[in-house]
């Protein structure tokens, strides 16, 4: 039994001696492989770094143009609402406007108060009354002076109870003359006038 277990050490031992060998040439294979990676990053790492930037930038300009252009869709869609419910709301005040006149309107008119429209007409009325008027006047007036210029020339006869006796009848005439003108120029502004 003694020779088994010499025999099972030695055996033992030859594995345990070649097993180091075998762990430390993959420790050592490992290192190498990761000095060589390292190596190679070095000497591409700019080329890399330059390539990532350049893909960056790219990506950054990509993506700024896509959203400017969503920006712009979103701005022209709100300004586009915003005018239609502008538009709403003053079509919708426009209507509250009109209801308010129209029931202001008719309140007036129950109380009898007159129109725009018929103050408008009123005025228009009053003016061509009133043109009227002076035509009639400026018509009557040289008759009234012609009445009043020959009842007060003075008569050459001289005498001083004629000239007395004459001046309260120029003035009978020239009044008689400028009332019957009056008169007639009434009577025409009524005749003419609309009913």
């Amino acid at each position: 039994m003694a020779k088994t277990t010499s025999k099972a050490t030695k055996t033992s031992a030859e594995q345990s001696s070649s097993m180091p060998d075998f762990s430390v040439q993959s420790a050592h294979n490992i290192w190498l492989a990761g000095l060589g990676a390292m190596a190679k990053a070095q000497e591409q790492g700019s080329k890399a770094m330059e390539a990532l930037i350049n893909d960056g930038l790219a990506l950054q300009r990509k993506s700024q143009a896509e959203a400017q252009q969503r920006l712009q869709e979103a701005t022209e869609r709100l300004t586009h609402m915003a005018s239609d419910l502008g538009q709403q709301a003053a079509v919708r005040v426009d209507k509250l406007e009109h209801l308010f006149e129209d029931r202001v309107a008719k309140a007036l008119h129950r109380l009898g108060m007159p129109t725009l429209l018929d103050m408008q007409m009123l005025t228009a009325r009053i003016e061509q009354l009133e043109a009227q008027l002076n035509a009639a006047q400026a018509v009557a007036s040289p008759s009234a002076r012609t009445a009043q210029t020959s009842a007060s020339t003075p008569k050459p006869t001289g005498a001083k109870t004629t000239k007395s006796a004459s001046k309260p009848a120029a003035k009978s005439a020239s009044k008689s003359a400028s009332k019957s003108a009056n008169k007639a120029a009434t009577k025409t502004l009524i005749n003419k006038s609309p009913k």
